[in-house]
C-alpha cells in the first residue's frame, strides 16, 4: 500500500472500526474529553457517526464521503466530528439510536447524527449517498443545510434540542407504575406463542418475510413453551416451529456450506441470499440453540450443525491467549489482484469453478455424470448463477452462486441413479475440495477486538454444547474461554468487568489507555456463561465467581426507584439518558436474561432477594409483556422460570466413578429448562 496521505487522531486507537478511519481526510476524534472541550470551546456542532468494522453499508458511506476530500473539508470547517464503535460504545449507540428512531421511524448503521455542543441531538438519519439524488438529499447538502442553521438559527436549534431531550427522556423510562406485580406468566406465555404462531412463515420457517434474521430468543422461547405443554396441539406446534426454522436456516444460504459458522442475516425469504458478515454473538446464540434441538429431538442433524458452528469458531474467530474475537467481514477482494472489493467475494462460486474443481466421473451413477454434476444439483447451483437481480442492488453476485440445499439426500441420489448411502462422502469431497479452494481467496476483514458480552454468550454456546453433546473438548474450550476473561477482562482489585480487549503486535492481547468499564450486558451474558460452564465442568470457582459478578452488578446498575437495571452506569457526564433496553433482537436484552440469572443465583446461594429482584423487573415490564411479548421472547420464557420455581438436581457421590458420570450423562441428555 501506498503511503498513506492523511492521518487522524484515530490511529491512537485500538479499535478496528476506528483504525479504519485513521487516514480519511476528516478530522476524527474518538468519543472523549477533548472532542467534547472542542466543541464547546469554538462553539460548533458535532457531528457523530456510529459504526462497526464488519457493515457493509459503513464501507460505502466511508468510500464515498468520508474518503471525499471536498466532503471532509466541509465536515472540518463545520463540525467537530466524533466516530464511534458501536460494539465498543454501545451506550453512546443507544442513547443516540433512540433519537434517530424516535424521529425517522427506522434506524440502522451507519448512523449519523448533529449535536449541539453539549451533546444533544437534533437531527440525524443513517446512511447518505454523497450527492442529492432523485430520492434522497446528499450527504454533501446536508451538511451545508445544517451548518447554514447553525449560523442563522442557533438559539431555535438549541431550544428544539433541550425539547426533543425531554420527550426522549419521557419516552424511554421503564418502570414500575404503582404496586404493580409481575404479570400471570400463562397468560404472557399464551400471548407470545400466538404472536409468534400467526408471524411464523410455513413454508421455509422464521418469522417474517425479508429480512430474515436467526433470532435465538424466538427459538428457545418455543422450546421452552414446548416443555411446558408437551402433550397439547400448541405444544406440539411450537416444538415444530423452532425445529423446521433451524432446518431450513442449516440447508440455506445463511449458513455457510463451505466454511462453516453463520452469516448475520438473509435478505430473502428464502434463507438464500446473505449478508455475509459472521457475528460471534449469533455462533455463540445458535450452537446453544442447536444442541438444544438435538437434546429435544434425538436427530443427529442438529447435532452436526452445533459442531460445524463450534469449529467455524474454533478455527476463525480464536485468538492463542483464549479470548473470541468479534466478527469477520462481508466484504472482501475477490482476487489478490483485485482493487476493489466485494461483498460476499469470499463465499459465492461460478458455476465454472465448480466444474472445474469437481471434473471426476462418478462410479455407479448415471453414464457420464461427474462430482460436478451431483454437487451442483444438490446445492442449488445454475449457470448464470443463483442470485436474484432483485436481492443484489449492485451487481456484486451476478453470475455467481450462494450454495444452498434445495433437495433432500434421497431425491438427489435418485436424480443420479447413486445409492442414497453414497452422497454423504461424494458432497463431502467437495466441500473439501472448495474449501481448499477458497483457502486460496483474500480473506475478509477480521474484527480482533473481543468483548466480554460476546465472549459470554459464546462461553455459554461451548458449555451447553458440550454438555449436550457429552463432547468434554468444547467444555475445555469453554474453560480456557472463561480463564481468558478472568485475565484479561476483569480486574480483580475492584470487582469489575472490563468491555473490551484487543489482539496487539505479536498477537499479543492489549488493552486501550483508558479501559472502557463493562455495561450491564457484559456482566448479564459473563453470568450467564459462569453458570453454564459450571452445570457442564462442576468446577465450583466458576460458580463463586458468577455469585460475586451478581452482586457487583446490582450495585453499579439497580434502579431502585424504578425496577430493574439500567445498561450503563451512573456517572458519566456525557450521557444524557440512562436507558433500559426493551427488545429481544439479534442479542437477548440483558433484563430478560438476568431474570433467569437471578433465579439461578439465588437457587444457588440461598440469597432470596434476587428471587425478589427478579420478579421487580417483570413487574416493571408488565405492560410490555402482556401487550407485546413478541418483542421480548426470552424475558417471556423468564416468566415461567419464576412461575414454576427451579427444580434442584442433586448428584452424590464420586466426581470422577463411571456411575456418577453416568448418572450426569442422563442428567444432561434431557431438555429441562428449569433445573439448576
Amino acid at each position: 500500500p501506498s503511503v498513506p496521505r492523511h492521518t487522524n487522531r484515530l490511529i491512537k486507537e485500538k479499535s478496528p472500526y476506528l483504525l479504519q478511519h485513521a487516514h480519511n481526510p476528516v478530522d476524527w476524534y474518538p468519543w472523549g474529553q477533548e472532542a467534547f472541550d472542542k466543541a464547546k470551546k469554538e462553539n460548533k456542532l458535532i457531528f457523530l457517526s456510529v459504526g462497526y468494522s464488519t457493515c457493509h453499508w459503513c464501507h460505502v458511506m466511508e468510500e464515498e464521503s468520508f474518503q471525499n476530500k471536498e466532503i471532509g473539508e466541509i465536515m472540518n470547517k463545520n463540525f467537530v466530528c466524533i466516530k464511534v464503535d458501536r460494539e465498543e460504545r454501545p451506550d453512546v449507540d443507544k442513547v443516540y439510536m433512540t433519537f434517530v428512531q424516535a424521529t425517522s421511524g427506522g434506524g440502522g448503521w451507519p448512523m449519523s447524527v448533529w449535536l449541539t455542543p453539549d451533546l444533544k441531538p437534533f437531527a440525524g438519519g443513517t446512511y447518505f449517498p454523497p450527492e442529492d439524488g432523485v430520492h434522497r438529499v446528499g450527504f454533501r447538502t446536508v451538511l451545508l443545510r445544517i451548518a447554514e442553521q447553525w449560523k442563522e438559527n442557533k438559539d431555535a436549534l438549541l431550544e428544539n434540542s433541550q425539547k426533543i431531550l425531554e420527550a426522549l427522556l419521557y419516552r424511554s423510562e421503564v418502570h414500575v407504575q404503582g404496586q404493580e406485580s409481575p404479570p400471570p406468566s400463562k397468560e404472557v406465555m399464551a400471548t407470545c406463542f400466538r404472536q409468534l404462531s400467526n408471524s411464523y412463515d410455513e413454508d421455509y420457517g422464521g418469522f417474517s418475510e425479508s429480512p430474515k434474521f436467526p433470532t435465538p430468543v424466538n427459538l428457545n422461547f418455543l422450546f421452552t413453551y414446548w416443555a411446558l405443554h408437551r402433550t397439547t396441539p400448541e405444544g406440539a406446534r411450537a416444538l415444530q416451529m423452532a425445529l423446521h426454522t433451524l432446518k431450513m436456516m442449516a440447508h440455506g444460504g445463511i449458513h455457510d456450506h463451505i466454511g462453516q459458522g453463520f452469516h448475520r442475516y438473509s435478505t430473502d425469504q428464502h434463507w438464500h441470499v446473505p449478508h455475509f458478515e459472521k457475528m460471534l454473538y449469533d455462533q455463540g446464540q445458535l450452537a446453544a440453540t442447536y444442541s438444544r434441538a438435538f437434546q429435544i429431538s434425538g436427530d443427529e442433524f442438529f447435532a452436526s450443525v452445533t459442531k460445524d458452528i463450534l469449529l467455524y469458531v474454533s478455527r476463525d474467530l480464536s485468538d492463542q491467549a483464549g479470548g473470541f474475537y468479534s466478527a469477520e467481514d462481508a466484504d472482501s477482494y475477490p482476487t489478490a489482484a483485485s482493487g476493489k472489493k466485494r461483498e460476499g467475494a469470499f463465499c459465492v462460486w461460478a458455476a465454472e469453478e465448480i466444474r472445474a474443481l469437481l471434473p471426476d466421473p462418478v462410479e455407479g451413477a448415471t453414464e457420464g455424470t461427474t462430482l460436478g454434476d451431483v454437487f451442483m444439483h444438490h446445492y442449488g447451483v445454475k449457470e448464470t448463477g443463483n442470485v436474484s437481480p432483485m436481492k443484489d442492488p449492485h451487481q456484486e453476485l451476478k453470475g455467481k452462486n450462494v450454495l444452498i440445499v434445495r433437495c433432500s439426500p434421497e431425491l438427489t441420489a435418485a436424480r443420479f441413479g447413486l445409492e442414497p448411502g453414497r452422497l454423504g462422502a461424494l458432497l463431502r469431497e467437495g466441500r473439501r475440495r472448495l474449501s481448499t479452494a477458497r483457502a486460496q481467496r483474500p480473506r475478509p476483514h477480521l474484527d480482533t477486538k473481543m468483548l466480554a458480552a460476546w465472549n459470554g454468550l459464546m462461553i455459554s454456546g461451548f458449555a451447553q454444547a458440550g454438555a449436550a453433546l457429552a463432547e468434554q473438548e468444547y467444555v475445555n474450550r469453554a474453560v480456557q474461554a472463561a480463564a481468558f476473561l478472568r485475565r484479561h477482562l476483569f480486574d480483580p482489585a475492584s470487582g469489575r468487568l472490563l468491555r473490551s480487549c484487543y489482539r496487539g503486535k505479536d498477537n499479543t492481547v492489549e488493552q486501550s489507555a483508558v479501559p472502557i468499564q463493562g455495561f450491564l450486558e457484559d456482566y448479564v451474558f459473563v453470568i450467564q456463561a459462569l453458570f453454564d460452564l459450571y452445570e457442564a465442568s462442576l468446577e465450583q470457582s466458576w460458580l463463586e465467581w458468577a455469585l460475586q459478578l451478581q452482586h457487583m452488578q446490582d450495585k453499579l446498575f439497580w434502579d431502585p426507584k424504578g425496577f430493574a437495571y439500567f445498561s450503563s452506569e451512573a456517572g458519566d457526564p456525557s450521557l444524557l439518558l440512562r436507558l433500559k433496553d426493551d427488545q429481544d433482537g439479534a442479542e437477548p436484552t440483558p433484563n430478560s436474561v438476568t431474570v433467569t440469572n437471578l433465579l439461578r443465583a439465588a437457587c444457588y446461594s440461598g440469597h432470596t432477594e434476587w428471587v425478589e429482584k427478579a420478579g421487580q423487573i417483570l413487574a416493571a415490564f408488565s405492560e410490555r409483556l402482556r401487550k407485546i411479548p413478541i418483542a421480548l421472547p426470552e424475558m417471556a420464557r423468564a416468566t415461567a422460570v419464576f412461575h414454576h420455581t427451579l427444580k434442584q438436581v442433586v448428584i452424590c457421590g464420586d466426581p470422577q466413578g463411571e456411575d456418577t458420570k453416568e448418572m450426569l450423562r442422563c442428567v444432561r441428555s434431557v431438555f429441562s429448562p428449569n433445573k439448576v
